[in-house]
């Protein structure tokens, strides 16, 4: 599709999103074109730019899935822990999600992963707080952080040649519909190379060495999978003629 958009060179590691099928559990591939992610502290201004977006877009664009996600409590998942704890902060964190002098043309942009979990509440909350946090790695109630080899947090960690955790920028948003059973995270992670949050899910879903797949997935069932690129505002300002 970015030929057909833009134009042009396409950013050096855009691809689909490649499906995951594992002895237990599946990441799907559900391709899209076009990824929003609106952002705001009220939530009628997200909303409104919504609804213009779409305006706009009418006639031109199939919406494949709208999700209206919300912040709950002090930054926890529905699940009930507490989420994007090992997120970077300042520089760090535009080293993690944005594109440098490795690929010059899309300088300032990032790959978006985007997938969309569902949970299952009933079965979650049948286990012992205890339980729950072996599963995550960390404490309910206070965060803190547990030595607990194979749990959620231990199979997220990816560690690079020189031994250094790598790093990518989570967007983890709660959203659902207690009057359906439905209840999920919406999960972004932005990063300057798809590589980093794709070798996390491959060790998530497909286990590795040492390590099975993560076992935060027998509670909770990924139904869409997309990679987009998100291009700099200097490349949206100056978009060549198609």
């Amino acid at each position: 599709a970015w030929s057909r958009l833009f134009g042009g060179p396409r950013p050096a590691e855009l691809h689909p999103f490649r499906e995951l099928a594992g002895p237990r559990h599946h990441a799907p591939a559900t391709p899209g074109d076009l990824f929003l992610h609106i952002k705001a502290a009220r939530t009628d201004l997200c909303f409104a730019l919504a609804a213009e977006l779409v305006r706009r877009l009418r006639g031109t664009i199939t919406v494949r899935d709208e999700t209206q996600a919300f912040s709950y409590f002090d930054s926890r998942n529905v699940l009930g822990f507490v989420d994007g704890t090992e997120n970077p902060v300042g520089q760090a964190a535009a080293d993690a999600a944005l594109v440098g002098d490795e690929d010059p043309g899309f300088r300032g942009g990032s790959y978006a992963l985007v997938q969309k979990y569902l949970h299952d509440v009933d079965a979650w909350e049948a286990l012992a707080v205890e339980a729950q946090e072996k599963v995550i790695g960390r404490t309910k109630l206070t965060n803190l952080e547990l030595d607990a080899p194979g749990s959620h947090k231990d199979v997220n960690t990816v560690l690079g040649p020189d031994g250094s955790e790598q790093k990518i920028l989570r967007s983890a948003m709660p959203f659902g519909r207690p009057g359906h059973g439905e209840f999920g995270t919406y999960f972004v992670a932005y990063a300057r190379t798809p590589e980093i949050p794709e070798t996390m899910l491959r060790k998530m879903f497909l286990g590795g060495p040492g390590s099975g797949p993560d076992p935060l997935l027998d509670y909770s069932r990924a139904v869409t999978g997309s990679v987009f690129f998100v291009p700099p505002a200097g490349f949206l300002e100056a978009l060549p003629e198609v």
